[in-house]
Formats: structure tokens, sequence, C-alpha cells
């Protein structure tokens, strides 16, 4: 439960950092689209006081629009309104030119307010205005004697800004929401996994202590059979008493691996691992000698002092010895250990089929077992490589696999030493 509220902590906090950076990439591209448009609007200005400073037909009519003179024979709020539209004309197809795409307004005046021309168009005057002043010179000043000032104004440029950035804002937002929609899948799938995983290490669990009564009343049943048998019915109570002990290691596997995999801590004692590993290979070679195939063990001299938990490292020396014999037609097994840069190296060599690089890859997963087209011709659950590797992480160690396909397979087991 700790854990899930961490790993939530984390994303919500990952997802708030992601937020205001973006929120930080936006205000820093307004920024940088203001300074833009500031730019253009003054480039526009520039142009807007070109073409007005020579005489001209705009220039000419606004003139007319404020003067005395009766030059076109019409009222002088004809020719204002005329000169209205002509501006906002220019105005507009400099706008254009210099790429400003938004809804504006202007106001062409003189100090004394005696000249005053407004857009068709007019905004309320409101904070959210900005307005650049154009000071005109040339014609028109000259002719009519006044410091004339032509504003353009724009409103709710914010608006305009944000559809500017709407190339950086729109993905940005999109893939932000891509990887929250991804990482809350990938949380709901993790901790769903981790429930079934809890579930099936349940059922796991139970079904194999309701195995284990039985297969003791079996065992309980051989020991008082043995009493009565005569020597051609005893070879098939060895039988029963071999498969029997063999169920009971399969049983004794899968709860290990079961524990292992809820994470239960196991307990690591410094010990001399050489006499238990010598033991280990007595044992096995008395196997070797009554199946009638051949094992030879090496052990270099001296102490192997290491961390260990020895009934979980004891199965895992086991596991990988009996997939050595499982997997050769005609088993020659090799067992060395040996000490080097502060480790302690079991190596297990054997003369079977080999594993092929594909192969490799998967051995250590839980219930994978190498196949041969749709076949497994050796019996198994794909459980001891699987419970052989947790082992060995628990040991602080590595597993290494060499193998070639029919040159056989060498498995080394390095775990450090603590001398």
């Amino acid at each position: 439960m700790k854990k899930r509220i961490i790993y939530i902590g984390i994303f919500i906090i990952s997802v708030v950092g992601l937020f205001i950076v973006q929120y930080q990439y936006l205000r820093i591209g307004l920024s940088l689209a203001k300074v833009q448009f500031e730019q253009k609007v003054e480039n526009t200005g520039n142009e807007l006081k070109k073409e007005l400073v020579n005489e001209n037909q705009l220039s000419f009519l606004i003139a007319e629009s404020f003067s005395d003179r009766n030059y076109f024979s019409l009222s002088r709020d004809s020719l204002q309104d005329a000169s209205r539209y002509f501006l906002n004309d220019l105005i507009e197809k400099k706008l254009n030119e210099n790429k400003i795409k938004t809804d504006f307004s202007y106001h062409l005046f003189s100090k004394d307010s005696l000249i005053n021309l407004a857009s068709p168009t007019e905004f309320e005057d409101d904070e959210s205005s900005i307005k650049y002043p154009v000071i005109l010179e040339g014609y028109l000043p000259d002719v009519l004697k006044k410091e004339l000032t032509l504003q353009l104004e724009f409103q709710d440029l914010n608006a305009y800004f944000l559809s500017q950035l709407k190339g950086l804002l729109i993905p940005g937002l999109l893939f932000l929401a891509i990887i929250i929609f991804v990482v809350i899948w990938m949380l709901r799938l993790f901790f769903w996994q981790r429930n079934l995983i809890t579930i099936t290490n349940d059922f796991i669990n139970n079904l194999t202590h309701e195995l284990k009564t039985p297969v003791f009343s079996i065992g309980i049943a051989t020991k008082i059979l043995e009493k009565d048998l005569n020597e051609k019915q005893k070879p098939i109570l060895f039988q029963i008493r071999k498969q029997v002990s063999r169920l009971n290691n399969h049983i004794e596997q899968v709860l290990g691996l079961a524990s292992l995999e809820s994470k239960e801590i196991i307990e690591l004692k410094k010990v001399d691992l050489r006499p238990e590993l010598q033991e280990w290979c007595e044992d096995f070679k008395m196997l070797a000698d009554l199946e009638n195939f051949q094992f030879k063990y090496d052990l270099e001299p001296g102490k192997y002092m290491i961390k260990t938990a020895l009934f979980h490292f004891e199965n895992a020396i086991n596991n990988l010895l009996d997939n050595a014999k499982k997997y050769s037609e005609d088993p020659e097994i090799l067992l060395k250990a040996y000490t080097g840069k502060n480790r302690l190296f079991i190596s297990i060599i054997d003369n079977g089929k080999g594993i092929s690089n594909k192969e490799k890859r998967h051995i250590f997963k839980k219930f994978y077992r190498a196949s041969e087209g749709n076949l497994h011709r050796t019996k198994g659950y794909g459980l001891g490589l699987s419970y052989v590797k947790e082992i060995v992480k628990r040991h602080r160690g590595r597993i290494k696999v060499l193998s070639e396909q029919n040159e056989g397979t060498e498995i080394t087991i390095l775990i450090p030493l603590n001398e």
C-alpha cells in the first residue's frame, strides 16, 4: 500500500512538473510572439509613413477632406468618409503584408483635435486595447500645418498570440495528455499484475500445502508396507518412494519460488560453503553411480566464505545439476568451484544439446521451457532456472550462460565472498 501511494505521488508530482514546464514554455512563447508582433507593427507604421509622406491620391484626398478648398465639389463629410475607408484599406493591406491578421482600428488626429479621422470599426476604450502611435511626416502635416498622428489600435491580442502559437501549444498539450494516459494505463496494469501474482501465489500455496498431506501419507504407507514385501515387490516400492520424493521436491520448489516472489526476506548467514558444496557433490555422485552417468567435481582448496541461505542455495545447485542431467543423452557433468576477484565461481558444465541464442534470452523466465518444435521432450514445469536466478539475485550474485547448440552448456554462478 505504501509503495502504491509513493508511485501515485511521484506520478502526480511528474504531471504537475510537466504542466509547469509547459506553462513556462507558453509564457516564453507569448513573450516572443509579443516582441515579433511589435516589430511587425513598427514595420507597418514605417511603411504607412512612406506611403503618406508624399502627395498621392490618398494623401491628397485626406488633405482635401480637412481643408477649406472644394476641389471635388463634395461635402466635407463625404470626403472624410471616403478617406476613412481608403485609409482603412491601405492599413489592412500593409498589416497583411507583414503577416498581421487580426482585427484593428485606427485614429488619425492632431493635437488640437481639429483633425479627427476615425476607423470604420472602433473598439471600446478598455485595458485590453493596445495602441501604437505613428507620427506622420511630409505632405499631410505640411499642407494641413499641424502635427498629425496615425494611431493603430488592437484588442484582445492574447487570443491572437495563442493562435500564433497553436503549432506549439496544441501538440504540447496532446503529447502531455498521451503521456498522462500511458502512465495511468501502465500504473493500472502494474497494480493489476501485482494483484494477479498475489492471487496466483495464494492459490499455489494453498494447493501445494493440500498436496503435501497426501504425499506425506503415501510416504508413511510405503514404510509400513516395506516389512511385508518380498524381493520381487521391493523394486516396485522403491519406484513409488522415488516418485513420492520427486513430487515432494517439486512441491517444495513451487513453495520456495512463491515465497521469493512475494519478496519474503531470506536470512543469509556467513558460512564456509566448501564443506557443504562437497557434500552436495558427493550426494549427486552417488546418484550418478546409481543411474549410470558420469559426474566429476573439482573444488579449489581453501575456504569459500560467503553469506548464504543454505537451504535455498542447495536447491539452486541441485536444480542446475538436475538440468545438466536431464538435457543430455549420455550425461557427462563437471562441477568446478574456485575463488578470484573477491568472488566465488561455481561452474556446471555438461555435454548436452546446448541452448540457442534465441532461447538464452528466455530460459530464466518463469514457466518457460525450451522446446523442439511443438514438443517438450524433457519433463518439467519451467520453474527451476527461474528459482535459481532469484536465489542468485538474493545473494547479490550473477549468473552467466555459455552455450552453443549440440556443444553443451556451461552455467556459472558468481557470488561475492565475505571473508
